[in-house]
């Protein structure tokens, strides 16, 4: 299993739309990816963070393996999510890939 990391970091002036990320993005990002072995997105908000620097939101996409979640990647379809970001958020996500055994 592989999983990509992406991850929101901003502060108390950052626009960050969860309702949008959660019913529109992330159902996105699940319908473009799950042909390259995504199984699931998990998404979660830590409560320390709502009105100042930090973590603003956390998304883990568990792949079957790393060959899917490489070729989810750079599959031309991606860039629709890529494009969809402008339209919850104005912070740059910070993408982490981990391999699992």
């Amino acid at each position: 299993m592989s999983i990509l990391t992406v991850t929101y970091v901003g502060d108390g002036a950052s626009h960050f739309d969860r309702n949008y990320y959660d019913t529109q993005h992330i159902p996105l990002v699940e319908r473009i990816w799950s042909p390259f072995g995504l199984e699931r997105a998990e998404v979660f908000y830590p409560a320390d963070t709502l009105d100042g620097p930090g973590v603003v939101a956390l998304c883990l996409c568990h792949f079957a393996d790393r060959d899917g979640l490489d070729r989810a990647l750079a599959a031309p379809e991606s860039a629709a999510a890529t494009n969809d970001v402008t339209n919850f958020t104005d912070l740059t996500p910070l993408l982490t890939l981990m391999a699992r055994a």
